[in-house]
């Protein structure tokens, strides 16, 4: 996708950002839009050419994740109202590609999704499938708790010392997840050139020179109010210590509320019960849900 393109689909996305109160696509979406995609990304663009001045109607974005597919679809929302004649094409000319490039497994992520989804994706022969719950809760922390962390070190990610690690422990730990599972030295180095990334809320959890797990924070300054999220955390597999994931998620949120954002927020999968259980001991609460509609496409 050329820089024109680019310019016009962002225009799209800040769009629909502004009529839904959320971002379309998460960071590996943005990025391969913006890079130009990785190998298998592709970008598939609906424009009204009846109108005036030719603008995009809607988009379908196809990125090659973790041993599967992620496609995207976002419409302008002055066009919604003809979704239902515009989507189902973009959606197969999005699928046609993945057949085209081998096949495999397919999620379209829709945030809170409707029975206008629900059909597009019967439409497809995409079924519902994964889920996940955005979680928030209140900053700052009260100092009951902080204090429960006090004797907890963290230190933060050394940019050139510890890509290695990290990739080690994230890789072992999302071994089977699409999305967070697979990550290279270049897709790393992607996230530390982007302007949001701070090394200092990066807090990496070691036992002598042995990575035992992290938690990896993000700020957002885009959003009203502005956010802190939790934006990756875990465990090494090897690491049996009781209680280390709430003294790295206690860490990560004492990191945000240095930053004086108002509110904490993380994504985890809804049938993960053990999690749900610990953020909710932390005072976190269900914002709302996104759903993954799923699929296998064969090669042609």
């Amino acid at each position: 996708m050329d820089a024109s393109g680019i310019d016009e689909i962002s225009a799209l996305l800040d769009a629909a950002w502004r009529a839904d109160g959320t971002r379309p696509f998460n960071d590996h979406l943005w990025l391969d839009l913006r890079e130009g995609g990785r190998p298998g990304f592709a970008g598939i663009i609906s424009r009204d050419s009846d109108a005036e001045h030719d603008h995009v109607q809607a988009y379908c974005q196809v990125s090659r994740g973790h041993e599967s597919w992620s496609i995207d679809l976002v419409v302008h929302p002055h066009h919604r109202y003809d979704t239902l004649e515009i989507a189902p094409d973009l959606i197969s000319a999005a699928l046609d590609i993945v057949a085209s490039e081998g096949g495999g497994h397919v999620h379209w992520w829709v945030f809170e999704p409707s029975n206008l989804h629900y059909s597009l994706a019967e439409s497809a022969g995409l079924q519902a499938g994964r889920r996940l719950i955005q979680m928030r809760r209140a900053l700052p922390l009260a100092d009951e708790l902080t204090a429960t962390i006090k004797e907890f070190d963290t230190k933060p990610f050394r940019i050139g010392v510890d890509e290695h690690d990290w990739i080690t422990v994230n890789n072992a730990a999302f071994a089977d997840h699409p999305e967070q599972g697979g990550w290279t030295n270049d897709i790393l180095t992607s996230r530390e050139s982007e302007s949001w990334f701070d090394p200092q809320g990066f807090l990496m959890h070691w036992d002598n020179d042995t990575l035992l797990g992290f938690c990896w924070t993000k700020v957002h300054t885009e959003t009203e109010p502005h956010m802190g999220e939790i934006y990756v955390i875990a465990t090494a597999p090897t690491a049996s210590r009781k209680g280390l994931g709430r003294a790295l998620t206690i860490a990560g949120l004492a990191h945000l509320a240095t930053h004086q954002v108002p509110i904490a927020m993380l994504y985890v999968a809804s049938d993960n019960d053990p999690a749900i259980s610990l953020y909710n001991s932390l005072g976190f609460t269900r914002h709302h849900c996104e759903l993954a509609f799923v699929g296998d496409v064969p090669a042609k």
